[in-house]
């Protein structure tokens, strides 16, 4: 695995080490020692989730969780292309509403680890999407914040016109 630092603390794009032969490959996707050697990352993952979006132009996002349950986040792209996002909400960071983002799919076998402070999200560039998520902490939904995709202050510059948001992403507030 190679760990490439971002320009947001503790924001890494992470590209896997593909091992093959005629049967096919293999690739270490998490290893608690390389991440902490690589990353400092001393946080083991207590959660898995696998999404599955239909649409090309859908938006998911952007979400996090504040303290005690602030987590942090290894996201993968296992079908289809997505537009990922991570926006720093750490307001005594260099980068605060400073967004990093990458394209995430199978072809470029790479990850997105994005730290505890920082919001996620993504734009689909294909239909037929499927996201694999590592998180450090459980949900908790008492804890579970959003903010707007179109926030004039973050300026994200989606790829693609929006097609679908959930209603639940829609009334995110405004970072103020």
């Amino acid at each position: 695995m190679e760990f490439i630092e971002k320009n947001i603390k503790g924001v890494y794009e992470i590209l896997l080490s593909v091992k093959g032969d005629e049967r096919g490959w293999l690739a270490r996707t998490y290893c608690a020692n390389v991440f902490k050697e690589k990353a400092g990352i001393n946080d083991f993952f207590v959660q898995a989730n696998h999404t599955f979006t239909l649409e090309k132009g859908t938006i998911r996002g952007l979400h996090y969780q504040i303290e005690p349950h602030s987590e942090l986040k290894l996201i993968r792209c296992i079908r289809g292309k997505v537009f990922d996002v991570a926006v720093d909400l750490r307001e005594k960071s260099p980068t605060f509403l400073h967004y990093i983002s990458i394209e995430l799919s199978p072809e470029n076998n790479n990850m997105f680890l994005i730290p505890k402070g920082c919001a996620h999200g993504f734009q689909t560039l294909t239909s037929d999407c499927e996201m694999l998520y590592l998180h450090s902490a459980f949900y908790s939904p008492e804890f579970e914040r959003g903010c707007r995709y179109d926030d004039p202050k973050i300026n994200i510059q989606f790829p693609l016109i929006p097609t679908v948001i959930s209603q639940r992403d829609q009334q995110h507030p405004f970072l103020t």
